[in-house]
């Protein structure tokens, strides 16, 4: 039970009806989940207007609506709350409800359209390691230390991730890392919460079918950097065409990090192979486990963001080399007759160019690149061909499959990407729609020497077709048809 007055805070209203001097059990936005003495926020989503179950809210026991519009029939036993943006405002109520929770811990955001998991994952494990208790919200799971957090969703609400960071607080962590995606910057889930840093990683042309332009896109990211305090501190990539846009109109303490350019925290990478990567950091070499230039970005970020929170370089420095890549992320399986085959989540154009090029420097003169690809279904269209077109350039053979259809044809998924490929490399590609069998047709494509990359899923274990998941692991398929497992 909470004040209601409490629960508002000094977040502003238009107007209110109805008396504030009352106890509300829980906020919910889901009508569904409703009891007596509740609060029901009406947030207008990306599908379905909350609006619309009001009715149904306050026939479940609501005491309290929040909306953005005032419903033409309203009640004198209930309160009601007009507010210019009701997700914004849930994200806020959220926050108060549990009590702050991101202020009792350091809660590090870390945006950008490639290796926000990879980044949050290793710092969460990294300050394990350097002998704090450590939370973490990711797209792959939330944890304490190595508890996994019980939720349903990998993305949470602003509901879920103030539940969770309060429980984090009960159980002692000292930092939270958390990936930020734009999607929940737009929808208001991390309104309200404060972070002691923030980290932009890159940014590149994704997530068009919701955010409509580039524009909104890179606005949306550059939020999170607008909301720090002056108290925080900010962290972008220098080498990103955009990374210092991020840092425009910040109060934060601005820093940034490079590997071709002057910046605060620079890198030199020294060696790249599939063993790993040396790296020169404040003219120390390191070898670390991670592959590929894109990684030497990631652990230059970690390794900022790490002396920013106050840790020593040297610690730092040490427990990072030991530490594994994330699930999913560049994942290697080499069977006895030394195929390599990669798995790797690479779902937008940047990544899997990224991770093309990697392999392409490392490997040896005459090792054929086959890259097995697809593009999940009602999301950005536009990438589709991009995405095909960049597997056809950098590989050798390509096979085009399924990633995650969800309503939609695979098929007329497949015919889309085929339109980025030029009719130069149209001989070198081919199209099976049952990812299974395009998973070992690829491997077959495979000779002694030769690499595999499997992208796109990386670390999820279920494939998504017409609202069902079924169970489905790249790697382990990978593993069943090259080693027996």
């Amino acid at each position: 039970m909470k004040r209601l007055k409490s629960i508002l805070g000094t977040y502003p209203s238009i107007s209110t009806k109805g008396q504030l001097d009352m106890e509300i059990n829980q906020i919910q936005f889901d009508s569904r989940a409703v009891e007596h003495g509740d609060m029901f926020v009406a947030v207008v989503g990306v599908t379905v207007d909350g609006h619309r179950f009001i009715d149904q809210a306050i026939a479940s026991g609501a005491k309290v609506i929040v909306c953005e519009v005032l419903p033409e029939v309203v009640s004198d036993e209930i309160t009601y709350l007009i507010v210019d943006n009701s997700a914004e405002a849930l994200g806020v109520y959220a926050n108060n409800f549990f009590d702050e929770p991101s202020k009792k811990l350091k809660l590090v955001g870390i945006t950008g359209t490639n290796g926000k998991t990879t980044t949050a994952t290793i710092l969460h494990e990294l300050f394990q390691h350097l002998g704090y208790q450590v939370g973490l919200l990711s797209t792959i799971e939330n944890k304490i230390n190595h508890k996994i957090l019980d939720t349903k969703f990998t993305t949470p609400d602003a509901l879920t991730i103030n539940r969770l960071l309060d429980e984090m607080v009960e159980e002692g962590c000292d930092f939270c890392f958390m990936e930020v995606s734009s999607h929940a910057i737009e929808q208001g889930r991390v309104s309200g919460l404060h972070f002691e840093g923030a980290v932009f990683s890159n940014i590149t042309h994704d997530h068009l079918d919701y955010h409509k332009t580039f524009d909104n896109y890179i606005r949306a990211k550059k939020k999170l950097f607008d909301n720090l305090p002056k108290t925080s501190f900010a962290l972008t990539n220098k080498d990103d065409k955009r990374g210092m846009v991020m840092l425009q109109n910040c109060l934060a303490n601005k820093n940034t990090y490079a590997l071709n350019t002057m910046a605060d925290f620079r890198a030199r990478l020294v060696d790249n192979s599939f063993e790993g990567l040396l790296l020169e950091i404040d003219n120390k070499e390191v070898w670390f486990r991670l592959t590929g230039a894109f990684n030497a970005y990631n652990l230059l970020a970690i390794y900022a963001t790490s002396v920013l929170l106050g840790e020593n370089e040297e610690e730092v420095l040490k427990y990072l080399s030991m530490i594994q890549p994330a699930k999913g992320r560049f994942e290697q399986i080499v069977s006895k007759d030394n195929i390599r085959a990669i798995v790797d989540y690479a779902h937008t154009p940047d990544a899997l160019k990224n991770v093309l090029e990697t392999i392409r420097e490392i490997r040896v003169p005459g090792e054929n690149i086959i890259t097995l690809v697809g593009c999940g279904g009602d999301r950005d269209a536009e990438k589709r061909p991009k995405m095909a077109a960049i597997a056809a350039k950098l590989s050798d053979k390509v096979v085009l499959t399924s990633d995650n259809p969800r309503s939609e044809d695979p098929e007329k998924i497949i015919e889309d990407m085929k339109k980025g490929i030029d009719i130069s490399n149209a001989r070198k590609c081919l199209s099976i729609t049952d990812r299974r069998e395009a998973i070992r047709t690829a491997c077959m494509l495979a000779g002694p020497g030769d690499i595999v990359l499997v992208a796109g899923k990386g670390h999820e274990d279920y494939q998504e077709i017409k609202g069902v998941r079924h169970p489905f692991d790249d790697k382990k398929i990978l593993e069943e048809i090259l080693i027996g497992a």
